[in-house]
C-alpha cells in the first residue's frame, strides 16, 4: 500500500505548506530527481535521491500562531499562503507529535487562565506565537511563548503547562511588541529550566537556543553530513573551512577528522552558541568568528591562508561573487558545498566551472517530504586535479 493511501492531510489544500502531497512518497522522490537532473544534471550525474523510510513526524521545531476566531474560540495553526489568516491545526503529518500535544494544552491553557491572544488588527491582546523545539536524541523540549507584553501568571502557567507535559525542559517567554512578520522579538526571559535545550547530531552534542539555526529533520540531516563527510574525504592533515557555520554543526562534525576547523558566520548569537558547541565538545580544534563569510574568504585570499578543504552551507539565495572569487584564489582542494536550493546552487556551479572547477558528485537529499524543497550536496573540485 503506498504512503499517500495511508497519510492524507485534510489541510492540504489550505495550508499550502506540503505542496506534494497530492503526490505518494516515491512520486515525490521521482519529482525532486527531475527537478535536480533538470537544474544540475548538466554539471555532474546526480546519484539517486536518499529519501525517508516513514516520512512523517519529521520536524523537530513547530510554532503556530494564536488567534481568536469569530466564535470566539481560541485557535492556532500556520497562515494560510501569502496571508495573515490562521489555519487551524490540531495535528500536523509533517511535524512532531509532541509538539502538537503541547499546542493543544497551551489552547486549553489560556481559556482556562482568562489569558487573549494578540489582535494584530488593535494591537492588544496577550500571546502571538509559540514555538517548541524537541531535541529527538535527548528527549530535551523548549517552548517559548511569544507574548505582545509579559503580563500574565507566568508561575501559575508554567506550573500548569509541566504538569500536563513534565517532558518539557525549559519555558522561555519572548516578547514581540512590534507590527511585524517576524515571530520573535529581541527580548527574552526564561521562566523554566536552563533556556535551551540539547541535541545529539552524528556523535556530536549540540546546545540550542530559541534563535539557534537548527535542521528540522534530524534524521536526515544526519544522512546529509555523513554524505558531505565522505565527499570530503578529510584524513586528519586538513585545515577546514565553514562557511555560513550557524551553531557549528557542520564544522564539528569534521573536526572529528580534521585537523583544524575555522567557522565563519554573520549571525552574532550563532557565533555564540557554535563557541559554546566546540567547547561542549570538547572541539579544541575548532574557531568560530563573527563576520560575513565573503568578506572572511576574501581576507584569507589575501593573506594566502593554506585551505585545504571549504565546506559551504549557504541561505536559499546562494553564496556571492566576491566569495565564490575568495574561494578560487583559497583554491582548496576539495569545496564540499550543501545547498537548500538547487536553482541558486546552479547559478553558483555556473560561475565556478568558468573558473576551472568541476562537479565530481552530486547526491539530492529529501529533508523536507511533501514540500517541494530540496537539499544537495556536491563534490567540487579543480579542473586539473579531479581527473
Amino acid at each position: 500500500m503506498e504512503l499517500k493511501e495511508i497519510h492524507k492531510c485534510p489541510l492540504y489544500h489550505k495550508c499550502g505548506g506540503c505542496q506534494l502531497q497530492n503526490l505518494s512518497y516515491p512520486e515525490q522522490l521521482r519529482w525532486k530527481e527531475r527537478r535536480v537532473f533538470s537544474l544540475l544534471g548538466h554539471f555532474c550525474k546526480p546519484n539517486p535521491i536518499l529519501g525517508m523510510d516513514f516520512p512523517y513526524h519529521y520536524r523537530n521545531k513547530v510554532q503556530a500562531a494564536f488567534t481568536t476566531d469569530r466564535k470566539g474560540q481560541i485557535i492556532s495553526g500556520v497562515y494560510q499562503s501569502s496571508t495573515h489568516r490562521v489555519v487551524p491545526v490540531e495535528s500536523c503529518l509533517t511535524e512532531d507529535e509532541t509538539a502538537d500535544r503541547i499546542m493543544g494544552t497551551i489552547r486549553k491553557l489560556l481559556k482556562s487562565f482568562k489569558l487573549s491572544t494578540f489582535d494584530e488588527r488593535t494591537g492588544c491582546g496577550f500571546l502571538r506565537h509559540v514555538l517548541i523545539k524537541r531535541g529527538f536524541s535527548t528527549n530535551q523540549v523548549m517552548v517559548v511563548l511569544v507574548a505582545a507584553n509579559p503580563i500574565f501568571p507566568e508561575k501559575k502557567f508554567v506550573k500548569a503547562l509541566r504538569t500536563e507535559h513534565p517532558e518539557i525542559t525549559t519555558v522561555i517567554l519572548n516578547l514581540n511588541k512590534r507590527h511585524t512578520s517576524l515571530v520573535l522579538g529581541e527580548r527574552e526571559k526564561v521562566l523554566w529550566g536552563p533556556g535551551y535545550i540539547e541535541d545529539d547530531l552524528c556523535s556530536c552534542r549540540f546546545r540550542i537556543s530559541s534563535k539557534s539555526f537548527y535542521q528540522i529533520n534530524p534524521l536526515q540531516t544526519a544522512v546529509l553530513y555523513r554524505t558531505a563527510m565522505d565527499f570530503a574525504h578529510l584524513t586528519g592533515t586538513e585545515t577546514v573551512i565553514d562557511a555560513y557555520c550557524g551553531i557549528g554543526t557542520i564544522g564539528l562534525v569534521a573536526s572529528k577528522k580534521a585537523k583544524k576547523v575555522i567557522g565563519v558566520e554573520i549571525n552574532p548569537a550563532a557565533v555564540k552558541d557554535a563557541i559554546r558547541n566546540a567547547k561542549l565538545n570538547k572541539a579544541t580544534n575548532a574557531q568560530f568568528f563573527t563576520g560575513d563569510a565573503g568578506d572572511f574568504m576574501v581576507e584569507l585570499a589575501a593573506d594566502k591562508e593554506q585551505i585545504d578543504t571549504v565546506f559551504l552551507d549557504p541561505p536559499r539565495a546562494g553564496s556571492s561573487e566576491p566569495f565564490l572569487a575568495s574561494l578560487n584564489r583559497l583554491n582548496p582542494k576539495r569545496v564540499v558545498y550543501i545547498s537548500c536550493n538547487p536553482e541558486t546552487q546552479a547559478r553558483d556551479f555556473h560561475y565556478l566551472v568558468k573558473l576551472g572547477w568541476k562537479v565530481k558528485a552530486l547526491q539530492p537529499v529529501d529533508m523536507f517530504p511533501h514540500t517541494n524543497h530540496i537539499e544537495t550536496v556536491a563534490l567540487l573540485m579543480k579542473a586539473e586535479t579531479a581527473k
